[in-house]
């Protein structure tokens, strides 16, 4: 077979890319992808689904509590600061395989705990590990993916997390119930650890990454003819233009162009991760409380949770057809209403369900497309530093929602109280994303 490109000629393996349809391969890497971000979700969601039960078999208070859940989000804004370094001096795929075995295996050990102080531990080492595989794989997406199509395979790729996150809802609304909450757990653990032997056979390297560290043009040439098999000649050379213009990302995340833009994707990203977390860890209890069993509050938790996998993809349908910031805006803006009828709703399982699946739909699809708007707004050579840094403001807002939640039950704060003060931080949301549209260097429209 003839090769499509010229030999003669150095390849640039981001024009190829961006030319040629997407693989069977590029969609394997897809999928791997979204399997990864779902097992992340549904093991940061696990606390919360257990939560009642852990009250009342250990008689643990709601500040206890939230010093565990809080304890997984510190690991986790550590892991993601240090996975960058790591996966820049020893590759994406490796970082990515190694944080799936890490928090797989902390999992199962959490399942195993005898007492709140050894659970605490565990669940930090587990945030350390989840922490490490989203922004990798976001990357790792990023640097296979067609930039006509990038924002919305990112997308697809983030609901992994609510899918997962409502998979491990679905799950507990049976385990807890039937075999305890240790057996949450136990899945919890053994799913990426089962994972692991697919990444290491299907997982391949991020091809700009190895051409970056030099490696030899046979494994390139072997990653390429998988990707698009007859393409490139047996004596293509790669051009390394596409990874040259990479210094000073931090001046231009904080130049006067730029700075105006990134406060707001950094506040409306911490009010967002504020809302899903605080939300996703509390529910199971507060529904509780108005009446419901651990079962029921487990179901309602899980079809918030689903509610934000269909939500995801209707933001990235959103966000392609009309100004992101808006669309973004404007589901935000949705959400802020969905989640006050939570507080005033009936304890009905059913009512409860319906209105729990629109707040997820919005305020979890948006957190989504947040991924997208950040990855869209920053040039090329400054976008991994202008969205981890909006990931490592959001996060701050993740960990301060475990003690938000606690201090709220302790107040002795009702569930209609609670869901209508979150209706302030999603409407302040919507408001910086509007405030971003008008002042902010509008360069997704460029």
């Amino acid at each position: 077979m003839e090769c499509e490109v010229d030999s003669t000629a150095a390849i640039d393996i981001r024009a190829l890319i961006n030319q040629q349809a997407l693989s069977r391969y590029q969609k394997r890497i897809i999928a791997l992808s979204f399997a990864v971000v779902a097992m992340d979700g549904m093991d940061i969601a696990l606390m919360g689904f257990i939560a009642p039960a852990l009250k009342s078999t250990w008689g643990v208070t709601n500040h206890q509590l939230g010093a565990v859940i809080s304890a997984a989000l510190i690991g986790l804004a550590l892991g993601a600061m240090f996975a960058g370094p790591l996966a820049d001096r020893f590759g994406r795929r490796v970082i990515i395989i190694f944080s799936v075995f890490f928090f797989g295996l902390c999992t199962l050990a959490t399942a195993f705990s005898q007492n709140l102080d050894q659970m605490m531990i565990l669940r930090f080492l587990t945030g350390l590990g989840l922490g490490a595989a989203m922004p990798n794989v976001g990357t790792l997406v990023a640097e296979y993916s067609p930039e006509r199509k990038r924002a919305f395979l990112i997308t697809v790729v983030f609901c992994g997390f609510t899918f997962g996150a409502a998979s491990g809802g679905f799950a507990a609304s049976w385990l807890i119930p039937n075999l305890g909450w240790h057996a949450l757990l136990v899945v919890g653990g053994v799913l990426p650890l089962l994972l692991v032997p697919l990444l290491l056979r299907y997982l391949p390297e991020s091809v700009r990454f190895m051409i970056a560290r030099n490696a030899p043009a046979s494994q390139i040439r072997q990653i390429v003819e998988k990707m698009h098999p007859g393409t490139v000649c047996q004596s293509a050379v790669f051009s390394r233009n596409e990874l040259a213009a990479g210094e000073g990302a931090i001046k231009v995340v904080l130049s006067r162009r730029y700075f105006f833009g990134s406060i707001m994707l950094w506040g409306s990203y911490f009010m967002g991760l504020f809302l899903v977390y605080l939300i996703g860890s509390w529910l199971p209890s507060l529904v509780k409380d108005v009446g419901l069993t651990v079962s029921q509050a487990a179901l309602v938790t899980a079809i918030y949770q689903a509610g934000g996998t269909v939500g995801s993809l209707f933001a990235g349908w959103m966000m392609d057809r009309f100004n992101a910031n808006l669309a973004l805006a404007a589901i935000y803006f949705s959400g802020a209403i969905a989640t006050v009828c939570i507080g005033y709703a009936p304890a009905d399982t059913m009512t409860l369900s319906i209105i729990a699946f629109c707040s997820g739909f919005c305020l979890n699809g948006a957190n989504t497309g947040m991924n997208a708007l950040s990855a869209s707004y920053y040039p090329t050579h400054a976008r991994a530093t202008g969205s981890s840094w909006m990931h490592g403001v959001g996060r701050v807002g993740a960990i301060l929602s475990a003690f938000a939640g606690a201090q709220m039950l302790s107040l002795g704060w009702s569930i209609t109280d609670v869901f209508s003060f979150l209706a302030i931080p999603a409407v302040l949301t919507t408001l910086m994303l509007i405030a971003k549209y008008r002042f902010g260097f509008q360069r997704e429209r460029a």
